[in-house]
């Protein structure tokens, strides 16, 4: 068998765990026996980290597969997979891991199964390095679904960084296939609107300092919208440890979603927060792209299995999105093609992606 794996070099480009989420993915979707070597190569704790191996258990025992080298620290790994079934499936990194990079890897294997699953994620729900569950579901839930899918994020604690303990319930039905996306007009900014939370031994003061300095920040550039950021304490009965941040969303004419957000710590002024997610947000929209920095990359796997052409309007293209276009097109008959978007505007630095899509088709329906 082992002549037929596909290598995986996992210290490329971004050399880091997404190397492995794509690639577990789109070996658990085609079939494809898969070598992955020198993981996570270009970090300081290179290898598995705790929520990278509940990312491949999962994969594992969505599909029945046969995993080898999956132990913490572990810089190789060998992946069979089975065949995708439906049902409940737990995924627990037992620390602050992130949730929502284990549904990334996990929801597009969910989407070709037998049947409805339920995926029960446990870890943290706002990490840093990693999109806050708000995000998802705000940002990444509304925009994904235009490939003809749905799910529905069950937000049921929330955990923050050093224990985690955070429950999130994500629940989907497979599909035939996937349709491509056209996001290629930005239209004009709309609303902007957004959450800033405070939970466990933090006053809502703190989420109140964090909405009014990004309030502040965003009016210097946009003076006319009205901005809804709402100042929220999280119930102590969904909150596990103590944590705080801040999402602000932009919605435009034409149904685009870009975002900013930022994370509260130890020491770190709450203005600053504030004030981070604001110019992180700003920033999406000057450049001009229907998608912001963080959404670019996690849109890649869907149009390589969609049915047909994708056109996505992007700012600057990310190492994580040309990491993933890597993977996808390594791995799969998709074909992408990245070129300088020709704007009426010159100081708008956005990029056409376009994927001539694989037309994955569920064989279970």
């Amino acid at each position: 068998m082992d002549g037929d794996r596909v290598e995986i070099d996992g210290g490329i480009m971004e050399g880091g765990g997404q190397i492995l989420r794509v690639s577990t993915a789109l070996s658990c979707l085609l079939g494809l026996p898969l070598r992955v070597r020198r993981i996570r190569a270009g970090r300081n704790q290179p290898g598995l980290r705790p929520q990278h191996l509940s990312g491949l258990e999962i994969i594992r025992d969505l599909c029945d597969g046969k995993l080898t080298g999956g132990e913490i620290g572990s810089t190789e790994i060998t992946f069979t997979p089975g065949k995708i079934k439906g049902g409940t499936h737990v995924a627990d990194t037992k620390t602050a891991g992130s949730v929502c990079l284990l549904m990334q890897v996990a929801m597009p294997c969910v989407l070709f199964a037998a049947s409805p699953s339920e995926l029960y994620l446990k870890g943290g729900t706002n990490a840093e390095m990693a999109p806050q569950i708000d995000y998802t579901v705000m940002v990444l839930k509304p925009i994904v679904e235009k490939f003809n899918f749905t799910f529905n994020c069950d937000i049921k604690k929330r955990g923050y960084y050093p224990q985690g303990g955070g429950e999130v319930v994500v629940r989907m039905s497979p599909v035939k296939e996937l349709s491509p996306i056209n996001l290629t007009e930005r239209g004009t900014v709309t609303k902007i609107y957004g959450r800033a939370f405070v939970a466990g031994a933090l006053p809502i003061k703190l989420a109140k300092d964090m909405s009014s300095a990004a309030v502040r920040c965003i009016r210097k550039e946009i003076r006319d919208l009205y901005i809804n950021i709402q100042p929220v304490r999280e119930p102590d009965d969904q909150a596990v440890g103590t944590g705080s941040g801040i999402i602000i969303v932009a919605e435009t004419s034409t149904g685009c979603l870009l975002a900013g957000s930022s994370l509260g710590k130890r020491g770190k002024n709450s203005d600053k927060v504030g004030i981070e997610a604001a110019e992180m947000l700003l920033k999406n929209l000057k450049h001009g792209g229907t998608v912001d920095d963080s959404l670019q990359d996690q849109l890649i796997i869907f149009m390589a299995l969609a049915k047909g052409v994708s056109r996505v309007k992007s700012g600057p293209i990310t190492l994580h999105t040309q990491t993933a276009i890597h993977f996808a097109e390594h791995l799969t008959k998709a074909k992408f093609t990245v070129t300088k978007s020709e704007e009426e505007d010159p100081s708008n630095d956005t990029y056409i992606i376009e994927c001539q899509g694989m037309g994955m088709i569920n064989p279970n329906l």
